[in-house]
């Protein structure tokens, strides 16, 4: 799993997905979940995030909670909680 930091102090948020996420944003295919240390930041990248093989689900999740705060299906509709 690939941790990207930033502010410790806003909490965790996982990027994941059940299939491997690629991504524009970063270099290699990052697996199944991506820890990132600030909300935004990881909503923003999950919505450029893509799915290999495409059509599968993107989640933004706080780790400390597990609440999704953040999805986009494989037919690339988005729903954010706010």
């Amino acid at each position: 799993m690939r941790h990207i930091k930033r502010h410790h102090d806003r909490g965790e948020f996982r990027i994941e997905s059940n299939r491997t996420l690629h991504s524009p944003l970063w270099d290699v295919s990052a697996g199944q979940a991506v820890l990132v240390h600030e909300r935004s930041l990881a909503v923003a990248m999950a919505a450029k995030t893509r799915t290999v093989p495409s059509g599968g689900e993107v989640r933004v999740v706080h780790t400390p909670t597990g609440e999704v705060i953040f999805r986009k299906g494989g037919d690339g509709t988005c729903a954010r909680r706010r």
